[in-house]
Parts: structure tokens; sequence; C-alpha cells
């Protein structure tokens, strides 16, 4: 089935699952952008996190960069900027902001002042960069019962959600026995994959893992040899600290299930592998993010051997795909996880794209650096919250 942008626009919020989106709002809700050009500028498109909600006004945009502050309100068509995100949080009261800035240093900070004002949000990707830092976010907002979305962007795809229910509720590749993830195995390969990648792929595990995982070990080398202290260094971006050129990481989950993550440096690149696959009893599902557009492409192989070349069967789309056409794809997927969030505000609910995803998504990753400080296998949830690798080093 075929769906037109408008066709898409109106059926998104049901595709997402546990969503119960009202078709209108009679409230109309005001909103502000915080960014930050120099420093993590606008991940995902978020300045246009409410662009196609009829109901929300975005109001006021904050940049200390001010060339850049400028370019960003000439394109959002908004009236008053601020170079100082306090000032406008203050003066403006919004109901709902986005969060902008990719890197992670400053979302503690931004997120308790908008939860002291009051204000329900949308925040990029990674969710923080320490385990203390995303508690203090999560209790910040459950304390005043504020409603919190994070960009998982790719789990609100309709062929992902899709691929959830012939999965999960109607058992398209029998039982679920494993779930391979890769990250994209670039320059980053490693540590930084893990985190800036990861975070993606390991809310993937768990949205069709079913729950959390009780457990991770992990092996953590560079240039060949195991990782030390002396191997921690601060990524790229202002991300924290990482560890590791190759990664390899499993998780244990209810029922025996394992889920792996792998990231490794080697002169091929990713080649496209970036994404995640399902292995059950009865074939695979391949989910993969296209390089360039950031699609989801979404097939399976109806065979228990896992050998595409033993049998005359081939790879094939899920059946019932819907075949989604964006002509804005990062507003568009955006409005996905907006619809929710608003609905879960007017319905008093947590999100589907919660900001509590995004915090077991962070512990799962800081388990893979507790993992290779402590040489063998942790129990999740992590029972000291610091990080790891500060510690080590």
């Amino acid at each position: 089935m075929r769906l037109n942008r408008r066709q898409f626009i109106a059926a998104s919020s049901a595709i997402v699952a546990t969503a119960s989106v009202r078709a209108a709002s009679t409230k109309k809700y005001k909103a502000c952008i915080i960014g930050d050009t120099a420093s993590g500028g606008y991940g995902h498109s978020i300045q246009y996190a409410f662009a196609l909600r009829d109901d929300v006004a975005t109001v006021a945009l904050a940049d200390p960069d001010e060339a850049g502050r400028a370019q960003r309100a000439s394109e959002l068509g908004v009236e008053r900027t601020y170079a100082d995100y306090r000032e406008m949080l203050e003066k403006e009261r919004p109901d709902l902001v986005a969060i902008g800035p990719r890197w992670t240093v400053k979302h503690r900070e931004y997120l308790l002042a908008c939860a002291e004002i009051g204000a329900h949000g949308f925040i990029e990707k990674p969710f923080c960069d320490s385990l203390t830092s995303g508690d203090d976010m999560v209790a910040a907002v459950d304390a005043r019962n504020l409603k919190w979305a994070i960009a998982y962007n790719f789990r609100g795809m309709p062929q992902v959600q899709h691929a959830k229910k012939l999965v999960c509720e109607q058992g398209l590749i029998g039982t679920v026995l494993e779930a391979r993830a890769r990250g994209k195995e670039d320059h980053r390969a490693g540590g930084e994959d893990l985190i800036v990648l990861g975070t993606h792929v390991l809310d993937l595990m768990r949205f069709f893992m079913g729950g959390s995982p009780a457990w991770c070990a992990a092996d953590v080398t560079v240039d060949g040899r195991p990782a030390g202290p002396a191997d921690v260094r601060e990524a790229t971006e202002p991300l924290g600290p990482v560890v590791g050129d190759r990664i390899h990481a499993i998780y244990g989950f209810e029922g025996g299930a394992a889920g792996y993550f792998d990231s490794m440096k080697n002169p091929d690149g990713n080649g496209g592998r970036f994404g995640l696959d399902l292995h059950g009893s009865r074939g695979i599902v391949s989910i993969r993010i296209l390089p360039g557009d950031n699609t989801a492409s979404v097939h399976w192989f109806g065979d228990p051997t896992w050998a595409p070349g033993a049998k005359a069967a081939n790879w094939a789309p899920l059946p019932n795909a819907p075949t989604v056409e964006m002509t804005d794809l990062q507003r568009e997927r955006n409005k996905i996880i907006t619809d929710d969030l608003i609905a879960a505000i007017e319905e008093g609910r947590q999100p589907a794209f919660s900001i509590h995803d995004g915090l077991v998504s962070w512990e799962m990753i800081q388990a893979v650096f507790e993992s290779c400080v402590q040489g063998g296998r942790v129990t999740l949830p992590l029972a000291d919250r610091s990080h790891p690798l500060t510690r080590w080093a």
C-alpha cells in the first residue's frame, strides 16, 4: 500500500505503538527552540520539531551564535530570538521546548531549566553524558509530571513499526533467538560509534526484544589488544570519554535471547550495515538505515537455516509493508514523535519515545564500558551511576 505525504501525516500517529493521538487538539501550544550553532547545532532538524502541527506556534529561538541564530530564525520564520536560552524560557514561558544540540555536555543544563518552568519537550539523542546526569533529568521531569520525548526517529518509521507487528505479534520469524546490531563503523568506530549510533540500534533492540537486558558482557580492544585505562580518550565531539576501536558486546534478555552490538575499525568502513538483524526460529528480519537519506529498509528471509544460498528462497520486502513517500524526511519523521508527545500530554501517559527510553539505552552503552573496566559480565541496572571510564582513567 502506498501513502502520499498528506496521507502519511494524517496517519503517522496511528502507526506508533501504544499511541492514540486525537485527530485535532483544541489547545494552542507555544513552543521555543534551544540550539547552539557552534556547539552541537540542530540534530535531526529538531528546530522544525513542531512545524507540521497546526496547533503549535513556534514563537522564539535561542542560540548563542549570532549568525547561526539569525539564519535559523529566518528559516523558521521566528520573530523573537535570544542569545541566552534561560532568558528566552523566562520571558516566553513556553508549553513546549525542542532541545536541538547533538552534543550532550549541556543536555542536563537545558532540560533542568525547561523542567523548572514546567515545559514539556523533545530532545536530541544521545540523551546524556553520564548516568548521574540522566537520572537527574528524568527525576526532574517526573517530579513535575512533564512529558519529554527523544529523537528515536528510526523506531518511529512506518516500516519499522510494521516489522514489530509482524515479528512480535504475528510470529513472522517464529521465536526471536537473537538480535545483531552494528554501528556505522566510520572514523568513530568503536566507543564513539557505540554512543552516537549505538543509541539508535540499542533502542531498536529493546523495542523488538520486549524490554531491557538483565546483563552485559563486552570485549573492547585498541589496535588488537585489550583496552586499558591509558586508552581512554575524549570523543571527537563533546560526548564524554570513550575507549576502543573495536567493541563486541552481548546483552542477556528475558527468556535467554541474546542481543549483540559490534563496531570495528576496518579499511572498508560500514558498507551499509548500520542497523539491526533479528534472527528467529523460522527466519530473519533485516532492518537497515540507508546511507544518505537515512530511511529504513526492512526485508525478511523465511528460512530457519538462516542460509540464503541453501534453498531457492529469496530476501523479500515484509508482507503488506507500507510504502511511505516523504517530501521532507526529517520534519515528517519528527512529526511522528511530536504527535505522540502531544497526545501523551493530553492523555496523561508517557510518550512512546520517552526520555526514559533514552536513559535505558544510555545505560546499555555505559554497561559496555563498565564491563570493560570490570573485566567481565555486569548486571543491569548498574548500581554505580558514575561514568566507568572516568573512574578507570
